[in-house]
């Protein structure tokens, strides 16, 4: 007979109501928890794609293809009128608002006309010499809107065509006239009928270039107001030019009235010095051209020349010295061509481009800063006589067979191409292409500058000197720190690394362009000299303690022996700044930075690379060690134990064993450091001289595209082109980070694998 137990067993019920209540409030947990971290992922996702859909939608519109059509007529279903007043058309102009064409016949008439319609607005009788025939026709420039008539009996006359905006009732009242800016007398610059004619003006100085049966006679023209009775007083000279080989056709004035074009039969164009000695004013004569030039016009600013031939060629041409350092008139560039002979050339007002059509009536826009054609459409069906553009390029006036045309022109961003933003591009005044970033400047005749080149090159720039001070030093110090330091030690110094991350940007950027900057350039040898004694103090003093008894060496704590080296640094420092006069003295003469200058031959700026990176190394330091530290520290601890348990010593485990576990995350550190360098903004922005500039010397500054976004953003107007191409610069950033982030992704997958099986 059994024995009862005296201990009574009782049942675990899990299924009472309180045990199904916490499974349910935990399994809802779980989904709560799931649902939230899958949100949280998915909204990190949208938002990086919103972000790039947006700078997308900003951008789009830079790329977008130009249009032209019949400019919307409300009052009128006719899109053609017949052009106002008689005689032959000697120029076309519209004014700004694009509601009022102006009319210049040889028979000396000004007609002002409803630009829509065509109906007469006003009419105004040119003053000229009575019964004498104007002959010829020549403007300054489309912004002056000043132009001269020359007459039969070899006479000139300026006028200005002027409007006046006015607002009765609230209502804008637009009132065209023409003015006399030198008076209305006639300026005698020839004795003969004027056949060609070319003026150029500033201010008070001007000139007027006429040829008369092939002679060619410059008019230097002096303006002054008489203070008593306010009338100008007007003085001139006469000189006569040499001669071409072929008789001249057409004729330009540059602006300073020292420079005259020339363009002659057989595709010949003529460069005169008008300020050299009269037997050497014909500068230099070359064939510009296998055909006959037809269209001979000079760009906004009045210093490029856009020749158009009857072969349907177009080219741009300007003054560059040569190795004689002799002005020359060179090619700089040729445009796609036309399908038949080039008629009639007008200019953009405000940027530099233009509208060529050919002898079909067919149009093309150009633009020569991108070096694109933009735009080909047939505007007319037999040859244009006259075509004006206006002044906000948002309309073009044409003339058919005496019949006039406006059409609206869709063009906002022309400025842009694959070569203007990433090539070497030819600018006025420059003697050969360069990479230049100048988005803006203080006169309308200024040609933007938007290659992208200076300012990746700039970022890439600080980020490379930042990563060369920050790589070795972080991942060094992670290194001892995660496999040599002593737990109490390590406990102290991980944190106070950690907590250099806290310090904010502009303070770093503050230090390093009002402190250390200057403290740089004055104790550059004293720098330069640290950087060489440090790692030696460092090295020898090693070397040392290694030699020293180990009865000494053991007073000290394991892995604390590390703190010995700051009293080492801090001695290296002061020695090589005590000594670096010397030193400077004896190598330099006395002064490093001149001998950098002058006999060295390399720039220094006091904000330059070397600061930068000094300064941003330091911002990226704790990004670096940390993540560094965290993964070597998470090695598995029997790797490294194993390793040694087979005699390897601890730093052959350290090599073979706990870095090449750990590469991933140290491959990571990297590519996060290398993001938040090439993204870092104050620092760069206060620590360089934000000039964009494309050079690897150390010692000149930089321009990045993250501190030209912040420094220009500001200033830029809404939807311009400046502004669009600012967005067009973020998103080079984006996708810049963004594809070696994903690189590095990829590689540090492959480490995992590869050393994963460790």
């Amino acid at each position: 007979m059994s024995t009862p137990s005296p201990y009574k067993t009782s049942k675990l019920d899990f299924n009472t109501p309180a045990m199904i209540r916490n499974r349910k409030f935990r399994a809802f947990k779980n989904r709560l928890a799931t649902y939230s971290i899958a949100a949280g992922g998915m909204s990190i996702i949208v938002a990086i794609l919103l972000i790039f859909f947006y700078l997308l939608w900003e951008i789009m519109p830079l790329f977008e293809d130009a249009s032209i059509e019949h400019w919307p007529n409300q009052a009128s279903s006719n899109v053609q009128y017949q052009s106002p007043g008689g005689g032959k058309t000697l120029y076309l102009a519209i004014e700004e608002q694009a509601k009022i064409g102006l009319r210049i016949t040889d028979n000396q008439q000004a007609i002002f006309f409803d630009a829509h319609s065509g109906q007469v607005i006003a009419e105004q009788q040119l003053i000229g010499p009575k019964g004498i025939k104007a002959t010829s026709f020549a403007i300054a420039s489309e912004s002056s809107r000043i132009f001269a008539i020359g007459y039969e009996n070899g006479e000139v006359r300026v006028f200005q065509h002027q409007y006046t905006s006015t607002y009765p009732d609230g209502i804008r009242l637009i009132t065209p006239s023409i003015g006399y800016p030198l008076g209305e007398s006639s300026i005698a610059v020839a004795k003969q009928k004027i056949d060609l004619l070319a003026i150029s003006s500033d201010e008070e100085n001007w000139s007027i270039v006429a040829s008369s049966q092939g002679n060619l006679t410059q008019t230097n023209i002096l303006v002054e107001q008489n203070l008593l009775s306010e009338e100008l007083e007007i003085s001139f000279e006469n000189q006569t030019l040499p001669a071409m080989s072929t008789q001249a056709q057409k004729i330009l004035l540059l602006p300073g009235n020292r420079w005259l074009l020339a363009a002659g039969q057989g595709g010949r164009v003529a460069l005169y010095d008008l300020a050299a000695e009269q037997d050497s004013q014909l500068a230099q004569e070359l064939t510009a051209s296998d055909g006959n030039i037809t269209s001979f016009s000079l760009l906004l600013g009045n210093n490029s020349l856009i020749i158009g031939d009857d072969l349907g060629m177009l080219s741009q041409w300007f003054l560059v010295r040569d190795n004689d350092n002799r002005w020359t008139l060179q090619k700089i560039r040729n445009f796609d061509a036309a399908t038949h002979p080039i008629g009639v050339i007008a200019m953009e007002h405000r940027r530099k481009g233009f509208a060529a059509v050919d002898d079909q009536g067919g149009l093309y826009l150009y633009n020569t800063t991108a070096n694109r054609q933009i735009l080909i459409a047939t505007v007319a069906a037999q040859q244009i006589s006259a075509m004006a553009y206006a002044p906000r390029s948002n309309a073009l006036l044409v003339e058919e067979q005496s019949k006039i045309t406006l059409w609206a022109v869709d063009n906002e961003h022309p400025d842009i191409s694959w070569q203007a933003l990433w090539e070497k591009v030819w600018y006025e005044g420059y003697q050969e292409p360069e990479y230049i970033w100048q988005s803006s400047a203080s006169n309308n005749d200024f040609e933007p500058k938007y290659s992208l080149m200076p300012l990746a090159f700039g970022t890439l720039k600080a980020a490379f000197y930042a990563m060369l001070l920050a790589t070795p030093l972080a991942i060094c110090g992670a290194i001892y720190t995660a496999y040599f330091m002593a737990p109490a030690m390590r406990r102290k110094v991980k944190p106070l690394i950690e907590l250099m991350e806290a310090l904010p940007t502009v303070i770093l950027g503050f230090l390093a362009g009002l402190w250390l900057a200057p403290f740089i350039e004055n104790n550059l040898a004293g720098i330069f000299l640290t950087l060489l004694c440090i790692p030696l103090a460092i090295l020898g003093f090693g070397y040392g303690w290694a030699n020293l008894p180990k009865s000494f060496r053991n007073r000290i704590p394991l892995g604390w022996d590390a703190a010995l080296l700051i009293p080492v640094v801090i001695l290296a420092t002061l020695f090589s700044m005590y000594f670096a006069t010397d030193v400077e003295g004896l190598l330099f003469a006395g002064d490093l930075r001149h001998w950098i200058t002058e006999e060295a031959g390399i720039p220094f700026d006091q904000r330059n690379a070397l600061v930068v990176g000094i300064a941003m190394g330091f911002a990226v330091i704790p990004t670096i060690f940390t993540i560094t530290e965290d993964a070597i520290f998470s090695v598995p601890r029997h790797l490294s134990y194993g390793s040694l348990a087979l005699g390897a010593t601890p730093w052959q485990t350290l090599m073979r064993v706990v870095l090449p576990t750990a590469s991933p995350g140290i491959f990571s550190a990297l590519m996060v450091g290398m993001g938040r360098a090439v993204g870092e903004t104050m620092i760069v922005l206060m620590a360089t001289g934000n000039t964009p500039i494309m050079d690897v010397n150390i010692f000149e500054g930089m321009r990045t595209l993250a501190a030209n976004i912040a420094v220009e953003m500001p200033e830029a107007e809404v939807a311009s082109t400046h502004y669009r191409i600012l967005f067009l610069a973020a998103f080079s950033l984006f996708l810049f980070t963004f594809v070696v982030n994903t690189f590095a992704e990829l590689i540090r997958h492959r480490l995992r694998k590869k050393y994963g099986s460790l």
